[in-house]
Parts: C-alpha cells; sequence; structure tokens
C-alpha cells in the first residue's frame, strides 16, 4: 500500500475486540490510541521496575510527602495549641503567625516537590501525535476510554510500590485537616469565654463610668461636636490612647436633627433605646469585616466607609453594612453625659467589637 505520493506507509494493523478479557489492558489502550488516529512517537521506562534507581526515587518522593504530613500536623498543633493572645513585651504569642506560615509554606513545598519528583522520574516518558477529528462516541470508546484510565492509575505504580500510597495519604490528610481547621477552628474554643471579645477601654473602673476623649486626653463636650460632623474618641484611662487599646476607638457623631430621630426609631426596634444621648451616636470604627479603620464619614448619606475592602454601613440604622464584604453592623456604645457636661460611655459594649466568626452561618 503506498499513498498518493508514491512513499510506502505501513499496513493498519486489524482491530482487536476490547471486550475480550484475554486482551491486556496496554493492548487496549494502544488500540484506543489508534483509532483515535494517535501515534505513539516515544515510550519508555525511566526506571527498571525493582531496581535500586527505582527504589531510591520512591524513598525520596515519600520522603517529600511525609514531610507535608509532619508540617500540616505541626500547623494544626500550633493554630489549636500555640498561645496567640497578645501580650505587652517578648512572648510566645509573638510567633504564632510565623509558625503558622511556615508550617504550611513547608506543606505545600513538600508535597509540590514530592509531585513533581513523582511525574518527572518515575513516570514513563512518552511522546503521542493525535490528529483532530470529530464523531460520535461509540460505547467501546467509552470503554477504550475507562481502561485507559486505568492503566494511567496502573502506571502511577502505586500498587507495586505501596511506599508511595502510604506516603501521600499521610502527607494529605493533614493537609487536608488543615484546610477545614480555619472553619471549623472557632468551634474548639468559644472566643467569647470571659467575655475576653466585648471588654474593651470603655468598661466602669472601679465603678466609674469612662469619659470619652480626644487623641491628647482631652473630654469632649457635646457642643464641641457641630451637626453632621464627627471626632475619633478613646477611652480616657491610663494608656486609653495607645495599643493597648486598640479595640476601643470609637466614632461620636452629632446628626442632624431629622436624621437622629430616625436613629432614635431604629435603635428601639433593635432594643438599642437609651444607647444614644440628645442626637449624639458612637459606634466602633474597626470594621467588622477584617478589622480595619472604617473612618470615611459623609454626612449627607450618613454612611461610613472603609477604606480597606469598600464596606460601608449606614449609621441611621443601627451602622448595618450596606454595601461591601462585611456582613454584621458596628457596634454601637451607650452613651451620656455626666455632671460635668462630659461625654461617658453609659456601659461597656454589648456586641463583639470587631471581626468575629463565632456566630457565622
Amino acid at each position: 500500500m503506498s499513498t498518493h505520493t508514491g512513499q510506502p506507509t505501513r499496513p493498519e494493523p486489524a482491530p482487536i475486540d476490547v471486550t475480550d478479557p484475554a486482551v491486556s489492558r496496554f493492548d487496549i489502550v494502544r488500540e484506543g490510541a489508534r483509532r483515535d488516529d494517535i501515534e505513539i512517537v516515544h515510550y519508555e521506562e525511566q526506571v527498571a521496575p525493582g531496581s535500586k534507581a527505582e527504589r531510591r526515587l520512591v524513598r525520596t518522593v515519600a520522603a517529600f510527602f511525609l514531610i507535608t504530613g509532619l508540617a500540616a500536623t505541626a500547623f494544626l498543633v500550633v493554630y489549636i495549641w500555640w498561645p496567640w493572645e497578645y501580650e505587652p513585651g517578648r512572648g510566645g504569642d509573638k510567633l504564632f503567625t510565623p509558625l503558622l506560615g511556615a508550617t504550611l509554606g513547608i506543606a505545600l513545598l513538600g508535597i509540590g516537590f514530592g509531585i513533581l519528583t513523582w511525574g518527572k522520574k518515575l513516570l514513563p516518558k512518552e511522546v503521542s501525535i493525535q490528529d483532530r477529528h470529530e464523531g460520535a462516541v461509540a460505547t467501546e470508546d467509552r470503554t477504550i476510554t475507562g481502561q485507559t484510565m486505568l492503566y494511567i492509575a496502573d502506571e502511577l505504580g502505586v500498587k507495586r510500590r505501596p511506599l508511595l500510597g502510604m506516603s501521600l495519604l499521610a502527607g494529605l490528610v493533614p493537609v487536608g485537616a488543615v484546610a477545614a481547621a480555619p472553619l471549623v477552628g472557632g468551634l474548639i474554643s468559644d472566643p467569647h469565654k470571659n467575655n475576653q471579645m466585648m471588654t474593651t477601654g470603655f468598661t466602669p473602673q472601679d465603678g466609674q463610668k469612662v469619659r470619652l476623649v480626644r487623641e491628647d486626653g482631652r473630654p469632649i463636650r457635646p457642643e464641641d461636636i457641630s451637626a453632621g460632623g464627627q471626632i475619633t474618641v478613646f477611652p480616657g484611662i491610663e494608656h486609653g490612647v495607645s495599643n493597648r487599646y486598640a479595640d476601643s476607638v470609637t466614632l461620636l457623631i452629632h446628626l442632624r436633627e431629622a436624621d437622629a430621630e430616625e436613629s432614635r426609631r431604629n435603635n428601639e426596634r433593635e432594643g438599642h433605646g437609651g444607647y444614644m444621648w440628645g442626637n449624639y451616636a458612637a459606634y466602633s470604627k474597626i470594621c467588622t469585616h477584617a478589622g480595619c479603620p472604617a473612618s470615611l464619614y459623609e454626612q449627607q448619606t450618613n454612611r461610613l466607609l472603609c477604606p480597606c475592602h469598600q464596606s460601608q454601613f449606614l449609621i441611621t440604622d443601627n451602622a448595618k453594612p450596606v454595601f461591601g464584604p462585611a456582613s454584621r453592623r458596628l457596634p454601637q456604645l451607650p452613651i451620656e453625659v455626666d455632671a460635668e457636661g462630659y461625654f461617658v460611655a453609659k456601659s461597656d459594649y454589648t456586641e463583639t467589637v470587631g471581626p468575629d466568626f463565632w456566630e457565622r452561618p
């Protein structure tokens, strides 16, 4: 047989019955390739089965997967048991985030190098060329596809290299647990125990209510803020204007009369009657999405914008989120004016300040 150019061609082999149980899996794969007009240009084992080179590579890949498992397990141990609550000065809590990053990075590198070594050094080399063609998928073609997938699984060598399978399992199970840890981590320990996430610098000190002060420590009177204006305030206690009480930063707003009336009605609806004093309202500046400072107040629309991820909160409706990724309103600080005419906090915040995932649906 020859082509129209006169060049001789090899006769095509007769098709085989792919449903014949006596036919080997590789023969079916080769038959499927032929039917798909695929020419296998090059195919060879990189290492001889059972050779020292194969055993050495298997141990190398297994070592990478075991490193992955150990690093991922270390991540879980750090995530659950390592001290994470901030304390002034030096301490183990400063290592919490670096340890999480290091263990997760080692785990990902281990599985990456393991898969690369397995694919580049252990799997057979193959170069194939396929012509494009169209046509309906026949039943035999589906059989060929299934057998091809099984043949690929055989070529991975897990059955005759059990160390690879066990090490891969040992590495991937902890990695799967790492992926699930942030989702279920909040269920391990209630973050609200001892009221730790609802205690700020505005907690009454020795029975005395805490004043709202400027950054320079001066207390604030109602007449210090014009209608439609706002000011950032801090707890008037020792170190109140410092990172020690970073969760206490609050925005004190003087609403216009109509806006204040609307805000009071919405407060009553949410059970926050008495949280405002006159036309003044105070809300936490810490965004409930990721803890950024929600500090851009637009007095015409009464919206407070967080510049980090563009969340917007409607102040006249209990600072509920109306745009962006934040899903929880800003906590409101109950306020009043003391006998000397200065703003004080009637109590601490009654809702969790900042991001909190314990109530996540």
